[in-house]
């Protein structure tokens, strides 16, 4: 069951694709030392991430060359050791990152699970802690390496300092080349209280195993180059034209898939469009704040819009979208027409009224919009 599949298709989806080095944001010099993969113990240190971790971040995040002014992730706890966060890029696919307890080469230690699906390409990769280093009061950094390849395979390093992260991606092609930095986020923990509820609920942070690794990888389902005879990387594939995770994560043998997240749901949103907004994009947001006010015209409060949790946009007139990985919780649904197509929303766009709704623990709800008529 190795799975083989070209990289020029991979590069669509890996997360830790892009060559370019980019302009570094956190003050993370990038690493050059060459390790084999040597798990952390949390039993001595590093456990204290997954509490650092949990939070709604807002910043700025460069990906490639190309910079987002506004960007956001919210990671909350889905059970005593499990912590998840998601982007939900629409048109442009989605990507998830968690982190758990598990044991791995003999260390109780912590795992990061990345991955994400695009264009029928499904991926899944597992990263281990490998490194803690205390920079000063207050101001601490952990690395995740490839579980299987190590660093120089592809590797992220996540600083807390203060109430800001910083985290740093880098990526070698799956072994192409010497790594180079893919991704930058920068930002500030912007609230609080959602990861506080989700902690309460699931008795978070525990340091039991929420996923035992200790036997390692099946090495039949892992993925592995044209031509290899053996896996360079902790990673799972699959592919496939139905774009379908929850198949496709069984296709691809990875060993947890969406559907054995705790407490995770998903929401179909199913789009009526008027005339006006036939050829527009629209911009799909989830915040914890309403965006606009009864009369559907949009708010001028900066923390309404920093409470925005998901945004992805449809860039292909698409009339229905479906997030996924989502934590249980209170939300508001404002949808934008993007009236000139700029990407920014701005004077003329065309908005519904936000709408509040809940969603359950391992919910699949369906919301129906129909009324994006209130131009601002």
């Amino acid at each position: 069951m190795k799975k083989h599949f070209s990289l020029l298709a991979l590069s669509m989806l890996l997360f830790f694709s892009c060559e370019n080095n980019l302009r570094d944001i956190s003050g993370i010099k990038n690493p050059v030392e060459t390790v084999t993969v040597e798990p952390v113990d949390i039993n001595i240190d590093g456990f204290d991430f997954l509490e650092k971790m949990q939070g709604h971040w807002v910043g700025t995040n460069m990906v490639i060359t190309d910079e987002y002014p506004w960007f956001a992730w919210d990671y909350r706890a889905i059970s005593k050791s499990h912590i998840q966060g998601i982007h939900e890029g629409g048109s442009m696919g989605n990507l998830f990152t968690s982190f758990f307890v598990t044991n791995y080469k003999n260390k109780r230690t912590i795992m990061a699970r990345n991955g994400g699906l695009l264009n029928g390409i499904y991926r899944t990769s597992y990263f281990v802690l490998d490194k803690v280093e205390t920079l000063a009061v207050n101001d601490k950094k952990y690395r995740f390496v490839d579980a299987i390849g190590n660093k120089d395979i592809m590797h992220f390093e996540i600083r807390f300092k203060d109430n800001e992260i910083f985290f740093n991606v880098y990526t070698s092609g799956l072994g192409a080349r010497i790594p180079s930095r893919h991704m930058t986020f920068k930002g500030k923990k912007e609230h609080l209280s959602l990861a506080q509820t989700a902690a309460n609920e699931t008795n978070f942070p525990k340091n039991e195993v929420e996923i035992d690794f200790a036997n390692g990888f099946r090495e039949d389902y892992l993925y592995v180059e044209t031509g290899a005879d053996k896996a360079k990387s902790a990673t799972f594939l699959a592919q496939s034209t139905s774009n379908d995770v929850y198949s496709m994560a069984i296709e691809s043998g990875d060993p947890y898939t969406i559907t054995d997240h705790p407490k995770l749901g998903s929401i179909q949103i199913d789009i009526s469009r008027n005339n006006d907004i036939l050829d527009s994009n629209l911009f799909v947001y989830l915040s914890k704040e309403p965006l606009t006010n009864t009369d559907g015209q949009l708010t001028s409060n900066t923390a309404a819009f920093n409470s925005i949790l998901h945004f992805p946009t449809l860039t292909e007139k698409e009339n229905s979208f479906l997030f996924t990985y989502i934590h249980p919780g209170s939300y508001y649904l404002t949808i934008i027409a993007d009236k000139n197509n700029d990407l920014t929303i701005s004077n003329g766009d065309i908005t519904n009224i936000s709408t509040a709704f809940t969603l359950n623990n391992k919910e699949h709800k369906t919301l129906s919009v129909n009324n994006i008529n209130y131009q601002n």
